[in-house]
């Protein structure tokens, strides 16, 4: 769906309320989140019972796609479909060359996502905070900090409500922990 800025449907709100349920032991001294309403409604509910108010950035939105912004996975028709399987079988450098339908890439979503994330991690140092965002900016910042493999930024999946629970010296990050973050074998 990219930064189509779409409501939480039935589905997704269970979604938030379950991984609330996940994390209802975790003290959270502050929460942000996409300003994308999807995003920001799942912050709200997962956090429902703890009274924190979420604070949104456009530093957290999705990829935007480009002349694929808003089209759906599941729904396209066969040229898109053409197109998405060939993308996601590009190198990352492959990519940026054949950049034709405009998207964001890689490297524009870091330069917005690290800065706001180390920003974060050295005014809150050693503290709890939840940070939603969306699927594909999450792969990427895996990618980013060496947790993929460089080229292959589609061999993990990235579930709805996953988490990534990072540590940072507020220059690095370190994974310690996910949930419904997959790496898929290779084919």
């Amino acid at each position: 769906m990219g930064q189509s800025d779409i409501p939480l449907n039935a589905t997704g709100r269970k979604q938030a309320e379950e991984i609330g349920k996940k994390l209802r032991d975790v003290h959270f001294t502050a929460a942000f989140s996409s300003n994308m309403l999807r995003a920001r409604r799942t912050a709200e509910l997962a956090l429902l019972e703890k009274k924190i108010a979420v604070q949104t950035t456009k530093a957290l939105r999705e990829r935007h796609f480009g002349r694929l912004e808003g089209k759906s996975w599941a729904n396209q028709d066969k040229d898109l479909q053409m197109l998405w399987d060939k993308l996601a079988n590009l190198t990352d450098q492959e990519r940026k060359i054949f950049n034709l339908e405009k998207a964001e890439n890689d490297e524009d979503m870091m330069r917005r996502f690290i800065p706001f994330i180390r920003e974060i991690a050295v005014a809150y140092e050693g503290k709890n905070i939840l940070i939603v965002t969306h699927g594909g900016i999450m792969r990427v910042f895996l990618k980013h900090i060496g947790w993929l493999e460089e080229d292959k930024p589609f061999s993990v999946e990235i579930k709805n409500t996953s988490y990534i629970k990072l540590e940072s010296d507020g220059v690095d990050f370190f994974v310690k922990d996910t949930f419904g973050v997959e790496k898929k074998s290779p084919s």
